[in-house]
């Protein structure tokens, strides 16, 4: 490997199962690329079914004495983990740019967002309470108590390689369950780095553990888990379609579901916005991560009377926009995932262009020696229902701009859709807020505001965006089940 770390041992190339680094159990491979060059830097585990039995076995033995655990000493040791994340901000953020290509200013926020999460959660597991209830018949109390669900596999995508993983093993953790997981196959260095430092933090053997897979080998480890009724829970983030096939083959053994899926969020303008904050709210929710984020807007109404000054502002700050490397400071937009990201992204522009949009900026790949994985950020007017980048994510930089009458018209288009992860309006009117606010079809809504996301709030969506929360007390809630005892002849 050639990173260059102050901490060198966060590199890691191994599954960790049962407190032990190793390969996996029939010794393949998986290349670990850096978006920004396309050249492999790294091998990791290229796990199959077995290597998910045998994270099971040490996450399920591991169950009882964890849940049993007093949730002070829970705490303790899930804020060692948090420090840890903390002490090591600067290798965790070079390891998440090289494999994922998010400049290094935006992976050091990451590193900061995820660990907040996991202070978050160590905090929360000391206000784990039930009820009791008040008895309807003399000589009976009425208990209610929550528990861990058990083992819970948790599965990330490659977008915040660690900020996925660190909202799904902090409540796990928190909650007294044990954990299997498994990590992008285009990120998972910055998983197994997360995964070392909680083992430096005294994390028990069997309680938290990680393998590692191709795209072609995940179906093997995942369906292996699916079909395990010892997992009795599944966290995924990722795409509406695994979503329904994880939920279609966990029915069989009743698991616990937590399903973060795809969006196509609205961002909203009406004549009587503030402009600027409008530009500066789009700017941030839209171009984070080159647009590669599930809450991304995907589609940006501007009303009539606006449209033309927004577009104006929103183009001249789009196209300057700094584009290249992580390892360049002054990068603002790095690389794509993939080829396939970029090909989607083309696809996207070539279709809206075609169907008749225009482009006011970007709207093309970038030089070869800017790197294979490149697209420029792009501004398109005249786009319409029609087009693909409508309908489906285009997880790139691309913003499209609709234009819009009047409310009614805007609330039916912007919830035109089957999925509802989050939306974002700009308004001043405060009798508009509320009805907009009310009348949109997402589990988050942006009201002024282009970065929604916090610990203490519940992320996650409706209709095929999926369900389950991530962060706030409502997180916390996913990874247990609730336990009624009657216990009468008291009188």
């Amino acid at each position: 490997m050639s990173l260059s770390l102050s901490q060198p041992a966060l590199l890691r190339s191994q599954n960790f199962i049962n407190q032990q680094w190793r390969e996996a159990g029939q010794h393949r491979r998986l290349p670990v690329a850096n978006p920004a060059t396309g050249g492999t830097f790294a091998h990791v585990p290229d796990s199959d079914a077995d290597d998910a039995s045998q994270a099971v076995d040490a996450a399920a033995a591991a169950f009882p004495a964890w849940s049993r655990r007093p949730a002070r000493e829970r705490a303790q040791l899930i804020k060692r983990w948090h420090a840890l994340i903390l002490a090591n901000q600067e290798d965790l953020a070079l390891i998440i740019s090289t494999e994922q290509g998010k400049p290094l200013k935006e992976a050091r926020g990451e590193v900061l967002y995820g660990a907040s999460y996991v202070e978050w959660f160590a905090e929360e597991a000391t206000r784990i309470c039930g009820d009791i209830v008040a008895e309807a018949v003399p000589g009976r109390k009425l208990l209610v108590l929550e528990e861990p669900v058990g083992v819970v596999a948790a599965i990330t995508p490659w977008n915040f390689p660690l900020a996925m993983i660190a909202r799904k093993i902090a409540p796990a953790l928190a909650a007294g369950c044990t954990v299997v997981a498994k990590p992008a196959e285009d990120t998972p260095l910055t998983a197994l780095a997360l995964v070392w430092l909680a083992e430096q933090a005294g994390i028990p053997a069997g309680v938290l553990n990680i393998v590692t897979a191709s795209r072609a080998n995940t179906p093997v480890v995942v369906d292996a888990w699916l079909a395990d009724s010892r997992v009795r829970k599944i966290t995924f983030t990722g795409s509406t379609p695994v979503g329904k096939h994880l939920a279609r083959e966990s029915a069989a053994t009743l698991k616990k579901l937590s399903l973060e899926l795809g969006g196509n969020a609205p961002f909203i303008v009406f004549d009587d916005a503030d402009l600027d904050a409008a530009v500066d709210g789009l700017m941030a929710s839209k171009f984070r991560n080159g647009g590669q984020t599930c809450v991304c807007p995907n589609r940006v109404y501007v009303q009539d009377a606006v449209h033309d000054a927004f577009v104006e502002r929103l183009a001249q700050r789009v196209g300057a926009l700094h584009v290249g490397p992580a390892t360049e400071e002054a990068a603002q937009i790095g690389p794509m995932i993939n080829a396939r990201a970029v090909d989607k992204i083309a696809r996207h522009v070539e279709d809206a262009v075609a169907r008749g949009a225009r482009v006011v900026t970007g709207g093309k790949r970038l030089r070869a020696e800017d790197g294979p994985h490149y697209y420029a950020p792009t501004v398109l007017v005249g786009a319409t229902p029609e087009m693909e980048l409508s309908c489906e994510e285009t997880f790139g930089p691309v913003a499209p701009v609709f234009r819009f009458h009047d409310e009614q018209e805007v609330i039916r288009d912007a919830n035109d859709t089957p999925f509802g992860l989050a939306a974002y309006f700009y308004s001043n009117d405060v009798r508009r807020i509320w009805r907009v606010a009310q009348a949109l079809e997402t589990g988050m809504v942006g009201i002024n505001e282009g970065a929604i996301a916090a610990e203490a709030a519940p992320f996650g969506g409706v209709k095929e965006s999926g369900y389950g929360r991530e962060g706030s007390r409502h997180g916390l809630d996913d990874y247990m089940h609730t336990k009624y005892l009657c216990q009468g002849q008291l009188g």
